[in-house]
């Protein structure tokens, strides 16, 4: 088990990394891509840099620096989360479990422009499949995407609901589906219901009896993983404190998904602050066992 594990490894994980592996604790940070830094071929008004340096170059400087200090940095993608004490984080190659979580895997929420998607949110529409699979059981539901975390979702649902068909929109599946779950992949025209969504209607003529779809498209951003243990309401606003500490013990989040000025430099803070505070936490957690 490690100390610390985060979620993200732009400017907020890497910079939450820093202030973990330097007070002593183990950190492992994992990130599926360079995320928006890595798109940004120019970057002049962040401090240090006499002249212009590419978000590519300024995230793998990043790395360098926390691989150098004994971060683990992996470039796993994760599926899910879980609490039980500890936390156990759920990827694309295992799981790993730790005290202390930090989650910092940017705000982009995926949802595609379907009619009726945004509409019918609440009222069968759902982006978390932990927080809500209860409310279908033995029902047919649908999950929208075509990758990994789509499937992985899927199997969630696999198990409380009486069928799970995952939508494609039109696109090729990217991952392996289990036999127990189907794939449709027309492009989706609408969904409907009176005030609860019954029915995803495809292009083609055809349509499918649902209670539920449950949008899974690209990666689990932090709003998604968030919700899965609690902490981010209906509007998906998270529910922090100044430090990034969540009601969760042991959970924090920081950086864009944490909302305000959208900015390297915040990120950095927002790390800096949520890494302190782990710190602290992991500190008092120690002196409580040993009591």
């Amino acid at each position: 088990m490690t100390d610390v594990f985060i979620i993200g490894k732009g400017p907020a994980g890497i910079s939450a990394a820093l202030y973990t592996a330097r007070a002593g604790m183990s950190t492992v940070v994992t990130g599926f891509s360079s995320g928006s830094l890595g798109k940004a071929g120019k970057i002049e008004n962040y401090y240090g840099f006499a002249e212009p340096v590419s978000g590519q170059e300024l995230f793998e400087r990043g790395i360098r620096g926390a691989e150098r200090l004994g971060v683990t940095v992996l470039g796993e993608e994760v599926f899910s989360v879980s609490y039980d004490g500890n936390f156990q984080i759920l990827t694309d190659r295992g799981e790993h479990e730790a005290k202390a979580l930090i989650i910092a895997a940017g705000s982009v929420r995926r949802a595609p422009d379907i009619p009726g998607l945004k509409e019918f949110e609440g009222a069968g529409v759902s982006y978390c499949a932990v927080c809500d699979a209860f409310f279908h059981r033995g029902n047919d539901v649908a999950v929208i995407g075509n990758g990994a975390y789509a499937v992985s979702e899927a199997e969630h649902l696999a198990g409380v609901v009486n069928s799970v068909m995952i939508l494609t929109n039109g696109r090729e599946m990217e991952a392996e589906v289990p036999e127990k779950i189907s794939v449709k992949k027309e492009k989706i025209e609408k969904l409907q219901g009176d005030q609860l969504l019954s029915e995803v209607c495809f292009e083609d003529g055809t349509s499918v009896s649902v209670s539920g779809v449950f949008v899974a498209e690209g990666t689990a951003g932090s709003t998604d993983l968030g919700r899965k243990l609690g902490v981010v309401d209906p509007e998906g606003k998270w529910m922090i404190e100044k430090d990034g500490s969540t009601p969760v013990p042991g959970l924090f989040a920081a950086g864009d998904c944490t909302g305000g000025l959208l900015q390297i430099s915040k990120a950095v803070c927002d790390g800096a602050e949520a890494g302190t505070a782990a710190v602290r936490y992991l500190r008092q957690r120690k002196k409580d066992e040993e009591r």
